[in-house]
């Protein structure tokens, strides 16, 4: 944590004054506004490009507060709240009267997670609300992972960015609807399906489609300048040299099943050999390669379990529509 007291204190008055802070999470750097307030909340489309019915998430400093926000608890939001938070899990519930319909996209309900970092949670504190805090990034690209990310985007742009280190998840939270009678996964993330269900005790699906619009499920987001194409992993070394003799500027993330082996691109990523890496890594290749002056990234999915699914989720969106060669 590379953030004092006195930074803490500058973004907590940053946010009072209606000001836009990028501050750190355990998942990604967030672009924090007071969610109080629809004229600081408009702040943050502003500066990403957001369209205003793209919902945003509240971040409170901890699940006591959570009937502050909401019309109505449930019980399975509450022992989800209670196993999970503070982490990498936000719930879905029906928008209390403190949230304006600027911070939902005009929605009934409302997104809301408490952030599991020393940084945010004493910004949080500091401040004494709540914050909507979207990934802070141009939307649709790729989110940040790091101050200096932050900063290489929007510069000026943002008040005050506060640099809480590299963040130790690296994909965004899972996003959990629990309005209705049976949970609903809306968004993989950093929390898992398994461990999701291990709590709840029942399993849990995730709709390809759904009637609630949540953060990072444009049909194109997450993405690098490159184009992102998906292929099976057996496939990845023959596409990408294929490409880069047919002229592109290939970049190549290798899985790790392929460790060592040689690839003629413009420039190879190397998966780690753990899921957990592998999302901490994620957005930071995609980065890279977009640095190395790639304009094509060949990448395969990773098995759809554990982190692997939200890995899985990222990559298609980085894709786009047209997910594979």
């Amino acid at each position: 944590m590379t953030a004092g007291n006195s930074d803490i204190e500058k973004a907590a008055g940053v946010l009072r004054a209606d000001g836009v802070v990028a501050l750190p999470t355990e998942t990604v750097y967030g672009l924090g506004a007071n969610a109080e307030d629809p004229v600081a909340v408009s702040r943050i489309f502003q500066v990403k490009g957001r369209p205003p019915s793209h919902p945003l998430i509240v971040h409170i400093s901890g699940a006591g507060h959570l009937d502050d926000w909401v019309q109505e608890v449930p019980a399975t939001a509450r022992l989800l709240a209670e196993r999970f938070w503070p982490g990498s899990l936000t719930l879905v519930l029906r928008r209390g009267r403190r949230v304006p319909l600027e911070a939902t996209g005009g929605l009934a309900t409302v997104a809301v997670r408490v952030p599991d970092h020393p940084v945010a949670l004493a910004v949080l504190s500091a401040f004494g609300g709540g914050v909507t805090a979207p990934s802070a990034n141009r939307f649709g690209s790729v989110s940040p992972t790091t101050a200096d990310d932050v900063r290489a985007e929007l510069g000026d742009a943002v008040d005050f960015v506060l640099d809480g280190g590299p963040c130790e998840v690296g994909v965004e939270s899972t996003i959990v609807d629990v309005t209705g009678e049976i949970p609903t996964i809306l968004r993989p993330g950093g929390v898992t399906r398994e461990d999701l269900e291990a709590v709840l005790g029942c399993p849990l699906v995730v709709p390809a489609t759904s009637h609630i619009r949540v953060p990072g499920q444009h049909p194109s987001h997450y993405a690098p300048r490159a184009r992102v194409v998906l292929v099976e992993p057996e496939k990845v070394v023959a596409e990408a040299e294929l490409a880069q003799g047919l002229g592109h500027r290939v970049g190549v993330i290798l899985p790790a099943a392929f460790t060592g082996a040689e690839v003629k691109a413009h420039a190879v990523v190397q998966v780690p050999g753990s899921m957990a890496a592998y999302a901490r890594g994620l957005y930071g290749f995609l980065r890279e390669l977009d640095q190395q002056g790639c304009n094509l990234i060949v990448a395969s999915l990773p098995a759809e379990e554990g982190l692997g699914l939200a890995i899985a989720n990222r990559l298609r969106r980085a894709a786009g529509p047209r997910t594979t060669v």
